[in-house]
């Protein structure tokens, strides 16, 4: 009986030796798009006046959480019994983050004057605040497929037990890394206030705390185009990967600019095809 205990705890030990080793890869792997998730979500996350920044944030961390309880079941079982229609729900994905990345340059570029009526919206409207919860949970589902995608497809040669727990824990660890960070950028200014107090205009915590408070503009400014890039960068990726006909074209450009491209063609049809869908929409329903 003894014995048979201490078999188990044994192929336990082995088994999480085997993803400790397995987990390791995969985030090797999936750190590139980890950390556009991060630049993405973290522009996503701001906004918001102050004592909302946190409640927002948990219930964004909650929806990346629930994306994930579904994404994980889903990608393995369709590893298993459909593998190919992976490959079809990634270039989907990749559509509409192409259209959201598109989407925001022409906001940048042809509506910059509404951005501070925007800002007071966020603010002030709970309806504008959910709205924004739902988009920033929506983009983190779509980046959640890539990777779960990503961390699978290093275990493809394990065990089920092992790829189940390596995504698993993957993907765990995305949504807490994540969202840790983002808690930590949008509340930088928070802290440099506390700091100001503390010193009471004086020593090294005053300069530090001032810093801070100063800097968190810059940072979520610089997030945002960063965001924006992650966004092409990704769906790029995306397409490249999947799109059987994409495979050797324009190899003379450099790789990060070919998926920018790949991504604004994609950006671009998907928003005439929106554009010229809602004037329908409207058209019919004048008449």
């Amino acid at each position: 009986m003894a014995s048979g205990i201490f078999a188990i705890l044994d192929d336990i030990a082995a088994l999480m030796d085997d993803v400790a080793v397995t987990s390791k890869v995969a985030a090797n792997k999936t750190a590139a798009i980890l950390g556009d998730d991060l630049a993405v979500n973290a522009e996503k996350a701001t906004g918001f006046v102050s004592s909302r920044e946190i409640p927002v944030l948990w219930a964004i961390t909650k929806g990346s959480l629930i994306n994930k309880l579904i994404i994980v079941p889903i990608a393995l079982l369709l590893n298993v019994f459909l593998p190919d229609l992976i490959g079809y729900i990634l270039i989907l994905g990749g559509f509409y983050l192409a259209y959201e990345g598109v989407e925001k340059v022409i906001e940048v570029l042809f509506h910059k004057k509404h951005e501070d009526t925007k800002s007071r919206m966020l603010e002030n409207d709970p309806a504008a605040e959910k709205a924004k919860i739902n988009a920033a949970v929506t983009t983190d589902f779509i980046l959640s497929i890539e990777i779960v995608i990503i961390a699978l497809n290093t275990v493809l040669d394990q065990s089920l037990m092992i790829q189940i727990f390596t995504v698993s824990l993957i993907a765990v660890l995305a949504t807490v890394g994540v969202y840790g960070i983002v808690t930590l950028i949008v509340r930088m200014d928070d802290v440099g206030y506390k700091l100001i107090r503390k010193s009471k205009g004086e020593g090294i915590l005053f300069p530090l705390g001032k810093g801070l408070v100063r800097s968190l503009p810059v940072v979520i400014k610089v997030l945002g185009y960063v965001g924006t890039v992650a966004l092409f960068m990704v769906a790029g990726g995306i397409f490249e990967h999947n799109v059987g006909f994409l495979h050797g074209v324009w190899e003379n450009i450099p790789g990060f600019l070919r998926q920018i491209l790949f991504a604004t063609i994609a950006g671009l049809i998907v928003v005439i095809l929106v554009t010229g869908f809602k004037s329908l929409y409207r058209t019919v329903v004048k008449k």
